[in-house]
């Protein structure tokens, strides 16, 4: 039995959730916010019920020596040589990381070096391991790669059509990312069939404020739609997904702003947001879907139609499909956005729902099609802690 710490660093952010393994018991969990701020907020669950607070939190080390001291004076460990491993999810691995790695100082050393690949998340990620590291200095450590489980695409999948040099001297090329969830419910999936995954083809739908999918073929991924980094793919919350490349430049000349600007336009002030006008969250914009707003409407409509024409080119690429499944914050709790998606579904692959049966499921496990849809339609809440907290102890060799 062990005790398995599994932790999300964010830049202002640190996620956790302790586990007793191999039972996947969940002990606590929280997430320190503002982090760097007077008013950071700690929320930590104790005997199921939240504790929240308000305090000056400086810097990452600070909120996770405050985490640590919580464990012992709410009496969630006794000791803190209680925790045995601690997990860390990192945004990126490039090529080198097909799968979580134990880390040494090469593997810290190549967080700080991949950073280009992720300057928004590497850092923080970075900074998340080491502030562990100093609080336990006699705790090892596994980071667990957002792009691993992707690794596996082809290179006539990953690559862009651009020139090869770009790619062997820059390694510009699609990676891809939420591989952790991706992995979870198409194992998930698997096991709801009694299969293993190499025995089902699954398409995973991860829709959440950023979102993707993913093709799996055989328990391997085949096909990612996020890119080189989480802006490609669908539209999101906020986040455009793919455009033509031509109209950076175009809208550079005509608004004024730099790339870097209009490549912040593209992250923050697009997708749903920039479509409906009404906000980058979807319950928001759901709200306003009701209420007959136009552009509300219209966003709906995109989002549903991007969705489906993935899942579509997918079905080709795979070529059978056992499942397809919903997951993350939309997928797992927005019946509506499951509906219109399977509808556009529905004469070309065959896909139904119980429509009474989609509305009422939030946030748990339940197939939604009907016995005679050609294909299973799953919503499956994710988990990636727990694949961090499982690879941790497979990578350790824990009990």
């Amino acid at each position: 039995m062990s005790k398995v710490m599994a932790v999300n660093a964010g830049s202002s952010s640190l996620k956790f959730k302790l586990f007793q393994m191999p039972e996947e018991i969940v002990l606590t969990d929280g997430v320190v916010e503002r982090i760097g701020m007077e008013d950071a907020i700690f929320t930590i669950r104790v005997n199921g019920e939240k504790n929240s607070h308000v305090e000056p939190i400086k810097d990452h080390q600070q909120a996770v020596d405050m985490l640590l001291h919580a464990l012992v004076d709410y009496k969630i460990v006794e000791r803190l040589d209680e925790i045995d491993a601690v997990g860390h999810r990192v945004l990126h691995g490039g090529e080198k990381y097909g799968d979580s790695a134990v880390v040494t100082e090469e593997v810290a050393q190549d967080i700080i070096d991949m950073k280009d690949l992720g300057p928004l998340h590497m850092p923080a990620n970075y900074i998340g391991y080491k502030a562990f590291a100093t609080a336990l200095p006699n705790v090892k450590h596994v980071t667990v790669y957002d792009t691993a489980f992707h690794l596996t695409m082809k290179p006539e999948t990953f690559l862009y059509p651009i020139p090869y040099e770009y790619y062997e001297k820059y390694k510009a090329r699609r990676y891809g990312f939420h591989g952790t969830s991706h992995k979870y419910v198409s194992e998930y999936f698997a096991k709801l069939n009694n299969k293993t995954p190499e025995e089902v083809n699954v398409i995973t739908c991860h829709l959440g404020n950023g979102a993707s999918l993913a093709a799996v073929e055989k328990g391997k991924c085949i096909n990612t739609s996020m890119g080189f980094t989480p802006l490609a793919g669908i539209m999101m919350g906020a986040r455009s997904g793919d455009i033509d490349p031509s109209l950076i430049p175009y809208l550079m000349e005509k608004t004024g702003l730099d790339a870097k600007e209009l490549i912040d336009t593209l992250n923050k002030k697009s997708g749903m947001l920039g479509i409906s006008g009404v906000s980058s969250d979807a319950r928001d914009v759901d709200k306003a879907f009701r209420e007959g707003n136009k552009r509300a409407i219209l966003a709906r409509k995109m989002y549903a139609q991007r969705v489906a024409g993935f899942i579509g080119s997918y079905y080709v690429q795979l070529g059978h499909v056992d499942g397809i499944v919903f997951t993350a914050g939309l997928g797992e709790n927005d019946a509506s956005v499951r509906s219109e998606i399977c509808a556009l579904l529905t004469e070309a692959l065959g896909v139904k729902i119980d429509e009474e049966l989609n509305k009422t499921i939030h946030g748990k496990v339940c197939k939604i099609s009907t016995e005679d849809s050609k294909i299973q339609v799953w919503v499956i809440p994710t988990n990636e802690e727990l694949v961090i907290a499982r690879d941790t102890v497979r990578l350790l060799h824990l009990n």
